[in-house]
């Protein structure tokens, strides 16, 4: 009977089961040890979900049990979604139903809400991992160590359909919607083939990968394909500049995922630091999520050599285009060419091509199968595409005569703070509930190390007495995730709005930036 589908992880633990396989703040795991963890934890999986169509919520604490939970879900077969450790109780709620997920793997900072949806009877079963306690009697919650000791025997792990991991993206309506990685792109019927296809590629070059992202999001969370190629991976807890080039230089590290904000402090490190440091074993940092700011972005080359790679694109989507180091020198603020099967195009509001040089929405065409799809929401996916065949992630910009893509503003009104994307109607959703807001916008406006960050415009409900910023804020905290509360509060008569009474985001965005461009980069 089948085992589990361990494949190159197989060759590392028998070629060295005392090499390192996983880092993380509490130590190293070797590969025995990060073997005997994952195949504990797919077996209780795979007993505990027995309906393919069930899945299990990750919550992205960075430690290596979230990184072996999701290759043991893939192994397993089993439906895996990488759920935000930051999640108010309210917002998990809705993404364990539109899911169906049955279980929860939580380490400490997102332990107190995996828990309460425990006691809410919205989940059968909580793990705990990391160091992560609670003081709930409510039966379901169990310790990650007691929970791989006591995984039944499994002599067969079966076929299952392919599930690859769900993350959630939110939209303009200011729901999150998920939606399925796009690691592997051609279609495939089982896990076990989703799994040779994920492998055949290597997403980085050999050596240990180091995680600073945090494991919810889809770029950091590739490290689970480095492991699962049999390659180290070593995870960083909260990000510290100084810790992070010691990991480099302990680990001989080849590679990581990286946004912006991550390189400005990795340059902020004290110079002695910074050279008493080896960081020529890197061959690779990939980054994106955010524009990088060319002089941040010089300075990292001039430091690490031509190893940056920035790419384009979306969970929904996967990688669109992608640049090198020596190309962007050449062609500097673009994202790149696009990459296959994809094909960029720029069209006007109507979908009609517009010629070389001139600016309009950015979109793709791809081969059917190969676009964006949101779990149980064809209206979104339908929004997403500007003509059959032809899909947007809501970026604007221009192609030049060589096919380089250069993406100069955003359609919709979202933000990009440190890597992470946040809709402005979240925010604004929340703050018009509070009875002292007649009306609210929530902008990006510029921020030295986020790139950007989050403004709320307030028209107070009594207009000779504004709110109090703080009580504004703590308002917040039970509706919606900490990082989507805006940290600036101003406060005005009325918003500006045009001819059919909509917002003029651009009109107040405009003040705050010093050219026609009002978004990072």
């Amino acid at each position: 009977m089948p085992d589990l589908p361990l494949g190159p992880i197989a060759e590392a633990l028998a070629a060295d089961p005392d090499g390192v396989a996983l880092v993380d703040a509490s130590g190293e795991r070797t590969w025995s040890q990060a073997v005997a963890e994952m195949r504990g934890a797919a077996a209780q999986l795979l007993s505990a979900t027995p309906d393919p169509d069930e899945r299990w919520g990750i919550m992205g604490d960075n430690a290596a049990p979230t990184l072996m939970a999701h290759a043991a879900a893939l192994m397993a077969g089993v439906g895996a979604v990488a759920v935000s450790r930051q999640l108010t109780l309210p917002e998990l709620t809705d993404q364990i139903e539109d899911s169906s997920m049955v279980g929860l793997i939580a380490g400490p900072s997102s332990a107190p809400t995996a828990v309460a949806a425990l006691e809410a009877g919205l989940v059968r079963t909580v793990v705990l991992h990391s160091g992560a306690t609670t003081a709930s009697s409510a039966p379901g919650v169990v310790q990650w160590t007691d929970w791989l000791a006591s995984a039944p025997e499994v002599a067969d792990f079966q076929d299952r359909p392919a599930r690859p991991a769900m993350v959630y993206t939110s939209g303009t309506t200011g729901r999150a919607r998920g939606t399925q990685t796009r690691w592997v792109l051609a279609p495939v019927a089982t896990h076990r083939e989703y799994l040779a296809k994920l492998r055949e590629r290597a997403q980085f070059p050999e050596g240990a990968h180091i995680v600073v992202g945090p494991l919810q999001h889809n770029g950091p969370l590739t490290a689970v394909r480095h492991l699962l190629l049999g390659r180290p991976v070593v995870v960083v807890g909260r990000f510290d500049g100084a810790e992070v080039l010691r990991l480099i230089d302990r680990y001989d590290v080849t590679s990581s995922v990286m946004v912006p904000t991550h390189f400005q402090r990795l340059l902020g490190v004290d110079p002695e630091i910074r050279e008493s440091v080896d960081v020529s074993s890197v061959a690779l940092i990939a980054h994106t999520g955010s524009a990088c700011p060319p002089d941040v972005k010089r300075a990292m080359i001039d430091w690490f050599g031509p190893v940056l790679l920035e790419s384009y694109g979306g969970s929904e989507s996967g990688t669109l285009c992608r640049i090198g180091s020596t190309d962007w020198l050449e062609h500097p603020g673009s994202v790149g060419q696009a990459v296959e099967p994809f094909r960029v195009v720029v069209v006007d509001e109507d979908g009609n091509d517009l010629a070389v040089g001139e600016t309009g929405i950015l979109a793709f065409e791809a081969p059917e199968g190969f676009g964006p799809t949101y779990h149980q929401d064809p209206e979104k996916t339908a929004k997403a595409y500007v003509r059959p065949g032809a899909f947007t992630l809501g970026d604007m910009g221009h192609v030049d005569e060589n096919g380089f893509i250069f993406i100069t503003d955003r359609m919709s009104d979202m933000v990009v703070s440190g890597g992470v994307n946040l809709y402005p109607s979240e925010s604004e959703n929340a703050l018009r509930q509070h009875p002292a807001v007649a009306d609210v916008a929530v902008i990006g406006i510029p921020h030295p190390d986020l790139g950007e960050q989050l403004l709320a415009l307030v028209v107070p409900a009594d207009p000779s007495s504004a709110p109090d910023p703080t009580d504004l804020e703590a308002f917040c905290r039970d509706l919606i995730s900490a990082y989507k509360i805006p940290r600036k509060f101003e406060f005005i008569a009325e918003l500006p709005r045009n001819e059919m009474q909509k917002v003029d985001k651009k009109a107040l965005r405009r003040p705050y930036w010093d050219s026609d461009r009002t978004i990072a980069g």
